[in-house]
């Protein structure tokens, strides 16, 4: 997408989806090491196992408490348990052969009882949930969670990364270090290639140039298996009667570094998935770059075969693309995407920088991708970002004040000294959620892009800040790991039931009651329409899948109460459709999901379909 204060004509090309912000925000290698270092908040992680229980009593109050001044005697939750709740919780230890002691009382007046061995959590939590059950004088038990110190890193400018950390604008990426750092995974980086730089070493694999047009390539030769950026730079006049000249942008190396910088290495920055790789692709040169030579760097990333061009030696599971132009989604894209999808790879795509509808933005607006907007500190939309119903979930990509710090190169021109710059656009918070997808499929590489972009959606957290039109929210790092292991509680555990006729409009809407619910339903004939109905809590975002028969093209959509489309899906004959909507509101909210024969199969066979619903 073109950049707020265009970077290159937008003619007969694609470009990076960046809004450059340099100046105060500019970190740069040779500051010494404690300098612009802020103190990293520190957190906690939790075991999954546990030999303790915590058991409060409704009769017994902490010490100094207010009940205790009433009349319960500071002794009685201090000296040691009665021997008939002893007995009762003895009784429930043995059903897991476990014998239990007493050892002290907290301050807050409960007792800690201890187990002879460690059990899971929630095998303890059952346990708790079983001693209330059998002793109703039990205020509440619960497992004595053992809690570790969330990884901080060491590197000096990551206090400056609140696109990280920040409570309200961030991402919460911490919590989700200490169970994924996306070891295994490769994202490709298609963009303006890579500049080697301290804190990528060893983070960059072979990747390839697919800029044939050498005045686009800047590098004397066409395409090859070089894929490092010579530059972008260009003079006045140089892209379009008009247009000014530039610096080079070294965007490719600002993404990479956001993805995959070395972390706790004492040195810049943290990226988001640091045991992942990133496979630089070079589609953009000077004035950007042609839809064929990036058609062929997704094909090619992602395992499928480009004339000419030795195959890629393991392909990407995750293709980045903070780049993009105007106009409807090409054929050229919407097929080199679609393959990419079907060898498995997840696309991740940028809404654009124009501060418009992301439907006049290609490739955000091609079927099958995750469409990301920016937001900024405050967790609303940035200035800049793109917006509408095809956006799927947000992430921080900065705004005035408040920047993305990643590595960068300080030349001008041709290539200089390592640094550290800050940009905003789509296309910085673009990489934030492909390497959280590295982390998600390093903790369950068998998720399809289907289960990735559901997830992510179910797991996004509510915006804090105003960003009507920027998807299911903002991505939460550590929801989206525990979603993709199975631990989220986001999905729910749901059930299965089955559609009931006719349900054709709003008003008699199947109702579906619990989140993770599984819909059998058929599309009776060609001009058959299903409507489900959910009432969604506040602060809860919504995912439909539908699934249609094999060759069958069936259509999904979201509408509230007064009928307005919300969120939508139109993916062709047998691909699955996703769409999601958020309650960004205080009160439960009505959401209709509604199902469209398109072409196919109808009937009480050939027009099975199902319909999943978890928020």
């Amino acid at each position: 997408m073109k950049s707020q204060k265009s970077m290159y004509p937008a003619v007969l090309k694609l470009c990076a989806a960046a809004v450059i912000g340099l100046g105060a925000s500019a970190v740069h290698a040779g500051a010494p090491v404690g300098m612009a270092t802020a103190s990293a908040a520190q957190g906690v992680g939790v075991t999954s196992q546990t030999d303790r229980l915590i058991v409060k009593y409704k009769d017994e109050a902490a010490p100094g408490s207010k009940a205790v001044a009433k009349g319960l005697s500071r002794a009685a939750a201090a000296s040691p348990m009665a021997a008939s709740r002893k007995a009762v919780v003895d009784q429930v230890g043995r059903k897991l052969s476990l014998t239990m002691k007493e050892l002290h009382t907290i301050g807050t007046g409960a007792r800690v009882i201890q187990m002879n061995r460690k059990v899971t959590v929630a095998e303890a939590a059952r346990l708790a949930a079983d001693l209330m059950a059998s002793d109703p004088s039990v205020e509440y038990a619960e497992p004595d969670r053992i809690m570790k110190p969330m990884f901080t890193p060491n590197d000096p400018y990551f206090g400056q990364q609140w696109d990280y950390t920040d409570v309200i604008g961030g991402m919460r990426l911490p919590a989700a270090w200490d169970k994924s750092t996306g070891t295994g995974i490769r994202v490709a980086v298609i963009d303006t290639g890579y500049r080697p730089h301290v804190d990528l070493q060893g983070q960059i694999l072979a990747g390839y140039d697919f800029i044939k047009d050498t005045a686009i390539s800047n590098d004397g030769n066409a395409r090859d298996s070089d894929a490092s950026d010579p530059g972008d730079w260009t003079t006045a006049g140089q892209c379009g009667a008009g247009e000014p000249a530039s610096n080079s942008s070294w965007h490719g190396t600002h993404v990479a570094g956001t993805i995959a910088a070395l972390t706790n290495n004492g040195i810049g920055v943290a990226g988001v998935a640091y045991g992942a790789k990133v496979v630089p692709v070079r589609v953009l040169g000077q004035c950007g770059g042609y839809t064929s030579d990036i058609a062929d760097g997704i094909v090619w990333a992602s395992g499928g075969t480009v004339s000419g061009v030795t195959s890629i030696a393991a392909r990407a599971q995750v293709i980045n693309m903070s780049l993009g132009g105007g106009g409807a989604c090409d054929t050229t894209t919407q097929t080199a995407i679609n393959g990419a999808r079907s060898r498995g790879t997840v696309v991740v795509v940028a809404a654009g920088n124009e501060a418009q509808n992301a439907s006049n933005s290609s490739p955000a607006n091609c079927s099958g991708v995750i469409a990301v907007a920016a937001t900024n500190k405050s967790g609303g939309r940035a200035s800049y970002s793109n917006y509408g119903t095809i956006v799927d979930v947000a992430a921080p990509g900065g705004d005035s004040g408040a920047a993305i710090l990643s590595t960068l190169n300080a030349g001008t021109t041709t290539p200089g000294a390592d640094n550290y710059a800050g940009y905003m656009g789509t296309s910085m918070a673009t990489p934030h959620v492909a390497g959280v997808v590295a982390l998600m499929l390093a903790k369950n590489p068998a998720l399809t892009p289907d289960d990735v972009e559901a997830k992510l959606k179910s797991s996004a957290r509510a915006f804090p800040a105003s960003c009507s039109g920027c998807g299911a929210g903002i991505v939460d790092a550590s929801a989206a790991v525990d979603a993709a292991a199975g631990t989220g509680t986001g999905g729910g555990t749901g059930t299965t039931m089955s559609e009931t006729e006719s349900n054709n409009t709003i008003s008699t809407a199947n109702s579906v009651a619990t989140s993770g619910t599984t819909v059998n339903a058929n599309m009776g004939s060609t001009t058959d329409t299903d409507y489900f109905v959910v009432q969604l809590p506040a602060g809860k975002t919504l995912t439909a899948t539908m699934t249609p028969p094999s060759g069958s093209d069936y259509d999904l959509y979201i509408y509230n109460s007064a009928g307005t489309l919300l969120s939508y899906s139109e993916n062709g004959a047998g691909a699955a459709d996703t769409a999601t909507s958020a309650n960004t509101g205080s009160t439960t909210s009505a959401r209709y999901v509604r199902v469209v024969y398109y072409s196919g199969g109808t009937g009480s066979t050939s027009g099975k379909y199902t319909l999943k619903l978890t928020w």
